[in-house]
């Protein structure tokens, strides 16, 4: 059962999803794991029949705590006001700090087919929506310290009140602390030295703490929410979730003061980028809506809810990462389009797709990014001759947007080492080839000329070339990549090739050269390694050639045995022969065959 599925088994009568995001930069890829999750969560009650309302709030009356990466010209003056009322980087249209970053993240939500009523907390303080649970979180503050202390074993004076006042002189409410309440106004000092981010005034004053005038710290701002919603379900990331944690201070809080439940918990893992966390204010890790312009919605949503919650994300934009992701959401697509996946793949499919107009077919990615980087291809027509038939208006849709996510990888993602440039000459890179990636490419060309030139009777060609060799397949392959690409990995290798000249392909091959001496040094084996294959082989072996070769130039010779299996597959021995001349080796290698036999 889908993970989500069984977390919401019990969950029943109307219910309020809440999330919310501090605009406090540019938004990273990893904040779109809550809102997909809470989306699910969404979609599947509503599936359910239950009625439900998807909030998301932005909390724009949080403190600038930390400055956009690349920002700090611009916003260091403003550290601890409102960001709300911090006016944005110059050149933008949006009305202050807050609106510039959160309506690019806003942005994706349709795209991702994630609906949301928005608030923005300015408007809940000053409209005097949250008035009265203040108040109420005011009269209480021993409990709220007292929780702090039990629960998070953080110390707060006798003094302390859970709210900060908007400096009435400088503006700025993350310096300011709050030393007193009288049921209508709240004594505050703007203090200098309160935290290392920002530095107060010092003024002292007394404010009403309603309509505005101030904000509750974000562990109480949480319970205030829940409490005035209010809210039934709210996911946290799992360092809000630990023991001892925000989530345990906030819950506390709320049952303590208010009487009420917590919200149900989704904690949820990391969104990692090559194994490391990301950074707004220090610029780590791509933003959401990079990865959102780069992988179409499908995608994007596949690879945040594939995984259960409490698990981390790990990805990155390399090429193996992305190659993997395609595919495996490839693979998810075709086993529920043919009706053989399990009932979690057909759920997690649902719930990534947006697109239900039935099956497409699926352009494997790396083959796609291949031929975008080969002008003198044409997409559709290739892709077509991969399908075996033409190409249905769904299908054409669909690889449009995987051409547009290889062609984005390509100019804004892609590491130099991952992009396929066909390369106009010899690689000097090729002087790194083995001698058994040398001989397998002069033995092919041996074979060009008369191939069929198409990527399944080249890529058949390369295995029974790479075969009798012999060299591994991937050894060879990689050879190829070298060659044209000057790379150690690319697409399907007949796929290259079928894509290429046949006189270009032909040509290069031909600049590659192998000493014979050396290649039959490297690839001769034994009459006893040998005779322990037949033993293990001998009920499957269908025939047996073999052929004599001298090498007068080093003056030595070898015997080739090639030996075909039940299936008619063959396997290639070859044996270094002791000889002075042609005559002598004819014999050793007839002496050697009787031996064997």
């Amino acid at each position: 059962m889908y993970w989500c599925d069984k977390l919401l088994g019990g969950v029943s009568g109307p219910q309020i999803i809440n999330d919310s995001k501090t605009p406090s930069g540019r938004v990273h890829v990893g904040s779109l794991r809550g809102v997909l999750i809470h989306d699910i969560v969404c979609k599947i009650l509503r599936e359910r029949g239950i009625p439900v309302t998807y909030k998301f709030g932005v909390d724009d009356y949080d403190p600038v705590d930390s400055i956009p990466f690349g920002m700090e010209d611009h916003f260091e003056p403003y550290r601890g006001f409102p960001m709300c009322n911090v006016p944005a980087p110059p050149g933008s249209d949006a009305s202050d700090m807050a609106m510039h970053y959160i309506e690019e993240f806003f942005g994706l939500f349709g795209e991702l087919g994630v609906e949301v009523e928005r608030y923005h907390m300015r408007d809940v303080y000053r409209s005097g929506q949250f008035n009265e649970a203040i108040d109420t979180i005011l009269r209480h503050p021993d409990v709220v310290r007292e929780i702090y202390l039990k629960i998070s074993k953080s110390v707060r004076p006798d003094t302390w009140y859970p709210f900060q006042a908007v400096c009435e002189q400088c503006g700025r409410v993350g310096t300011t602390e709050v030393l007193d309440y009288d049921g209508k106004e709240v004594t505050y000092t703007c203090r200098p030295d309160l935290v290392t981010w920002a530095k107060g005034c010092g003024y002292r004053g007394k404010v009403s703490p309603f309509d505005g005038r101030g904000k509750l710290p974000w562990k109480l701002e949480w319970v205030a929410k829940w409490h005035s919603f209010p809210v039934t379900i709210e996911g946290a990331g799992k360092d809000h979730s630990t023991k001892g944690g925000s989530r345990d201070v906030s819950s506390a809080c709320l049952r303590r003061i208010f009487g009420g439940q917590p919200p149900l918990n989704i904690p949820y893992e990391f969104f990692l980028i090559g194994g490391a966390k990301m950074s707004t204010s220090g610029g780590k890790g791509p933003w959401a809506r990079v990865m959102a312009d780069f992988l179409p919605a499908e995608a994007l949503r596949y690879l945040m809810l594939k995984s259960p919650a409490n698990r981390p994300v790990n990805f990155s934009t390399g090429e193996n990462d992305i190659v993997k992701l395609y595919n495996e959401l490839d693979r998810c697509h075709g086993q529920v389009m043919s009706g053989k996946a399990n009932e979690d793949t057909q759920r997690i499919w649902q719930l990534s797709a947006l697109d239900d107009r039935g099956s497409y077919y699926d352009a494997n990615f790396q083959l796609v990014s291949t031929i975008v980087q080969m002008p003198h291809l044409d997409l559709e027509t290739e892709i077509e001759k991969q399908k075996g038939e033409p190409l249905t208006d769904l299908d054409k849709e669909h690889l449009a947007r995987r051409a547009n996510s290889a062609k984005y990888w390509v100019d804004h993602l892609a590491d130099d080492a991952d992009k396929t440039q066909l390369q106009t000459s010899l690689p000097a890179s090729s002087a790194e080839l083995t001698v058994l990636q040398r001989a397998f490419i002069t033995r092919l060309r041996a074979v060009l000329d008369s191939a069929a030139w198409s990527s399944p009777s080249l890529q058949t060609l390369l295995f029974e070339v790479s075969r009798a060799t012999p060299i591994r397949q991937g050894d060879a392959f990689q050879s190829l990549y070298r060659i044209f690409l000057d790379r150690t990995s690319g697409p399907r290798a007949g796929n290259l090739l079928a894509f290429l000249d046949r006189d270009f392909v032909l040509e290069r091959c031909s600049e590659i050269s192998v000493d014979t001496a050396a290649f039959w040094q490297a690839s001769a084996t034994d009459a006893t390694t040998l005779s322990v294959w037949l033993t293990k082989q001998k009920t499957d072996i269908s025939a047996a050639t073999s052929t004599t070769q001298w090498d007068a130039d080093s003056a030595t010779g070898c015997l080739e045995l090639t030996i075909l299996d039940a299936k008619e597959k063959p396997h290639l021995h070859r044996f270094l022969l002791e000889a002075s001349d042609e005559a002598s080796c004819a014999s050793a290698a007839e002496s050697l065959l009787a031996s064997l036999a």
